[in-house]
């Protein structure tokens, strides 16, 4: 069995922002259940013990935390690689470099668009991009690193060449180009998220040309899209192989939509000690390795380089989780997964429904 390298902290479910994209859980977790900063600091111990080397620190929005330092300095005292993943709402200069003195190493900021009407729209929060430029420089000024996470869909997938620039113009050195990925709120925006099979071709065959221009200054990460794919990628490096998830109210999950799977039973950093957890949970025994898997999966040469792809994805299309993932030709279920971008091409509406707001 393999050890995990990263953990992904989610420090809390609230967030300002109500990106129709949200991979969040339909039905988030409240601030009473979240878990105080002595256990998180129990659990980045716990970790680095099993040789996990940086924690990824989520939400939600984790400036949220009122105790943001204190944890960052727990992960820091660890040993751990500590990179905040935020809108950067809640955040200001001072605040930041009060994170940097505490340990803070990489910073991840997430932009929706190059336009601010646009790019404020999509984020469902007026005056969130002039905002986050801002907040970008100081990232920069202050010599931490920076990565620009952009979620590519409809609205913006033209802008794929500019996002880019943008990136480099901010002084990061790297940018995750990422496709919309299904689950969570995303699902129910998909009509109005996906793209045309033209605008992903397109978008795709820029890639490489922006990947050689930028190369002395900025990496450029591109995760496709899996409903134009032929086949699946390894999800989380393989379920329960790399990595875990460990939510706001202490569940521990193999992949952060691990829950929209009936049946798996997830244990608690409140209960057990992590490790027990990676090693004996049965959520991570359930599709850890190869054995679980049906046909064609079982017999594919490519079985343990893909692991059977995404499971949470299996499910919502296949409607088993044990399900090849649609992501691949060879699966019974490839054309029912082509078939749901099929009628989105053209007449969807780019309107999106916002977490507890009014459409838009």
């Amino acid at each position: 069995m393999t050890q995990p390298l990263g953990l992904l902290a989610e420090l809390t479910h609230r967030c300002p922002l109500a990106c129709p994209y949200c991979s969040n859980p339909l039905v988030l977790e409240s601030r009473t259940d979240e878990l105080d900063t002595a256990t998180w600091s129990r659990v980045f111990q716990e970790a680095a013990a099993m040789g996990v080397l940086q924690v990824h620190l989520s939400g939600g929005e984790p400036a949220a935390r009122r105790d943001l330092r204190e944890i960052v300095a727990a992960a820091r005292d660890a040993g751990l690689y500590t990179n905040l993943i935020t809108s950067a709402i809640g955040l200001d200069a001072v605040r930041l470099a009060g994170l940097q003195k505490a340990g803070l190493d990489h910073v991840q900021l997430s932009i929706q668009d190059i336009d601010a009407g646009s790019a404020d729209r999509i984020a469902g929060y007026g005056g969130a991009h002039v905002r986050k430029l801002a907040f970008a420089r100081h990232v920069v000024q202050l010599g931490l690193a920076l990565t620009v996470n952009t979620v590519i869909h409809r609205a913006n997938i033209g802008n794929t060449p500019a996002l880019v620039a943008l990136a480099a113009e901010l002084g990061a050195g790297r940018i995750e180009v990422a496709h919309a990925q299904y689950h969570g709120w995303a699902l129910r925006n998909r009509d109005a998220l996906m793209p045309t099979a033209e605008q992903v071709f397109r978008a795709m065959e820029q890639v490489e040309p922006l990947r050689a221009a930028y190369s002395d200054r900025l990496v450029i990460d591109l995760v496709v899209p899996d409903y134009y794919a032929s086949q699946p990628k390894p999800c989380m490096g393989g379920w329960a192989r790399r990595s875990l998830n460990v939510t706001p109210a202490g569940r521990v999950l193999p992949c952060h939509a691990a829950e929209t799977i009936p049946g798996l039973e997830f244990w608690s950093v409140r209960d057990r000690d992590l490790a027990e957890i990676w090693s004996q949970s049965p959520a991570f025994q359930a599709f850890r390795g190869t054995e679980w898997m049906r046909e064609p999966c079982r017999s594919c040469d490519r079985r343990e380089i893909d692991f059977g792809g995404c499971r949470c994805q299996a499910l919502a299309i296949a409607g088993d989780a044990r399900e090849a993932d649609p992501a691949c030709a060879l699966s019974p279920y490839h054309a029912r997964m082509q078939d749901l971008a099929r009628p989105v091409q053209h007449d969807a509406p780019l309107t999106y429904a916002y977490r507890g707001r009014p459409a838009a």
